[in-house]
């Protein structure tokens, strides 16, 4: 029978997951500079829209509907066809639609997500044709093979509320499409500072607050493993923000607000697939060192040479990893880890990041290419000093008198 009080907890779970969205929207505008405020937050609001309709055609059906041969789902949903308010097969105590719902807004926030590595630079239409094909083709495919029955959730890989499916996945997508589009035009020598960092930390703000949704929502009911996962999240997130400030404080010498937003945002990111299965200590070890590596990630991007412009890379991708092994090292609750006696948890970790690695950085490679062929990438060099927000889209964010 349907459970009122899960259901209630699920209606406003899908909810806070949905503010992620906007803002990460609001936390990525920030950063970029005020010419492209609003191409950018576009970015994001935009994705709400195409995944959403997606979903509700063929995103759930392939994502979640009934298995074919553990790679992907059978298109027995499309349009969501029998998926309604009766008990579905990923739960009996709340509505299929409500947990369609849920799903549908981490489909969202990861093609959202990989915005931010090629913002400054991208064609409009390209980005719309890029987040298209890159949802059918790589998140919902990566999704059932992880949630949906696929072959990677049969072999006992842990993530309970994305690390592999969203946050490696987009990062590792993210690296592909900087490495393809090429860097900003006066990168490195020009200056190129954060345009507005009260917007960036409204946005950080905004996902803390909505990622317990997220995380705890995962649960897909109200229990204790919601409560486990909620508060997990409270405390790697905020080891991680201290974590990272402490080693910028050494590096940089001197904390910075922007510091202290992304170093919230890696503990996000990192305790995500843990988040339902370690303890409270475990969860502020993996948020103090995703606050660390992390940080140092994106320091090692110059040296480097590639131009992720808003460190998406460093965050989600190496965080999203450490996040998928860590898993594999202290699950105590609903699976166990290494440091629990059962090392061949980390080994399935371990193939499940590898399988997401090389999975999303192909396809990804393969769609950007297929998407330049049509479109074109970039915009063109006076469109981009110009700025995006004029010449894509007509408007300003910001009328100075």
């Amino acid at each position: 029978m349907i459970n009122s009080g899960d259901t209630a907890w699920m209606l406003v779970a899908t909810a806070l997951v949905m503010v992620m969205t906007p803002g990460l929207g609001l936390f990525y505008g920030g950063m970029v500079r005020s010419k492209n405020v609003l191409g950018t937050m576009m970015h994001s609001f935009m994705c709400l829209g195409i995944v959403s309709v997606l979903w509700v055609l063929f995103g759930y059906s392939l994502s979640f509907g009934p298995d074919i041969g553990g790679l992907i789902g059978s298109l027995d949903w499309v349009g969501l066809k029998g998926v309604g308010l009766g008990p579905g097969p990923y739960s009996d105590k709340v509505p299929h639609l409500i947990f369609c719902s849920f799903q549908l807004m981490f489909a969202i926030i990861t093609p959202a997500l990989i915005t931010g590595a090629y913002a400054e630079r991208m064609k409009f239409s390209a980005f719309v044709l890029f987040t298209i094909l890159w949802s059918t083709l790589v998140y919902f495919p990566l999704c059932h093979w992880v949630w949906g029955g696929g072959w990677l959730g049969k072999m006992g890989a842990l993530d309970f509320a994305g690390g592999t499916v969203i946050h490696l996945n987009s990062g590792v997508a993210a690296l592909a499409a900087v490495l393809i589009i090429g860097k900003r035009k006066g990168y490195h020598r020009d200056p190129i500072y954060p345009n507005n960092l009260t917007l960036t930390m409204l946005g950080a703000g905004l996902l803390w607050f909505g990622w317990f949704g997220f995380n705890a929502g995962s649960a897909v009911a109200s229990n204790g493993v919601a409560v486990l996962a909620f508060f997990a999240t409270q405390i790697a997130t905020a080891t991680a923000a201290l974590s990272w400030i402490i080693f910028e404080k050494i590096i940089k010498k001197k904390s910075t607000t922007l510091g202290f937003a992304s170093g919230a945002v890696a503990g996000l990111v990192a305790i995500t697939p843990a988040s339902g299965f370690v303890t409270p200590l475990p969860a502020m070890v993996i948020g103090f060192v995703a606050g660390m590596i992390c940080y140092f990630a994106v320091l090692a991007k110059d040296g480097l040479g590639y131009d992720d412009s808003l460190d998406v890379v460093g965050v989600h991708g190496v965080g999203g990893l450490w996040g998928a092994l860590a898993t594999g090292l202290f699950a105590s609750v609903g699976g166990t880890g290494l440091f629990y006696g059962n090392p061949h948890q980390l080994y399935v970790q371990v193939i499940a990041s590898l399988t997401a690695i090389v999975f999303s950085f192909i396809m990804t490679s393969i769609i950007l290419l297929v998407v330049k062929k049509i479109t074109g990438l970039r915009v063109e060099e006076e469109e981009e000093v110009q700025g995006l927000d004029l010449s894509m889209h007509g408007e300003t964010g910001y009328y100075l008198r």
